[in-house]
């Protein structure tokens, strides 16, 4: 004989069992166009604070350079996400999504390395070997650029270009 209980537990454990069969059989297309709807929302928000502290020059750089990476991102997705595309054309754009990532990370660090040392704000963009720094300072002094070229080095085993601008 089933009682109440069992009757509510079979009920709502048939339910689960068709939602996540659902979810799991869902394209994947439907699931990235949600992902990209909540990451800009996040974007709206982090840019929203970032005014605060920052001067506009480097908020519209800042702004410049998300919406490039998003969109070489959503273009790396269409080509993970597709069907059409052959294997190593995914293995060649996941490990270009892990290098964007990884530049993004490493452009943060450098931010944060020269807010700490030298109490400047800046903006970090990396292309390849070349590092374009943006400073938001009415300061334009050779001995800070010097400075700030050093912070940056450091965080690389190899040469690299770099770039420092004074911007106010």
């Amino acid at each position: 004989m089933i009682n109440k209980k069992s009757l509510w537990f079979l009920t709502l454990f048939s339910l689960i069992l068709v939602l996540s069969v659902y979810y799991i059989t869902m394209p994947s297309d439907l699931l990235l166009t949600t992902n990209n709807i909540s990451e800009s929302k996040e974007k709206k928000t982090e840019t929203v604070s970032a005014t605060d502290s920052e001067s506009a020059e480097l908020v519209a750089l800042r702004v410049e350079a998300e919406e490039e990476m998003l969109s070489q991102i959503d273009e790396l997705k269409a080509i993970l996400t597709s069907s059409k595309s052959s294997t190593e054309e995914k293995n060649e754009a996941f490990n270009k999504m892990q290098e964007l990532n990884k530049n993004r990370g490493t452009e943060e660090t450098i931010e944060k390395k020269i807010k700490d040392n030298l109490n400047l704000k800046a903006f970090v963009k990396i292309d390849n070997s070349d590092i374009s720094v943006v400073v938001d300072s009415t300061k334009h002094d050779k001995k800070e650029a010097n400075k700030i070229m050093r912070l940056v080095q450091e965080e690389f085993d190899s040469d690299m270009n770099i770039s420092v601008k004074f911007q106010k």
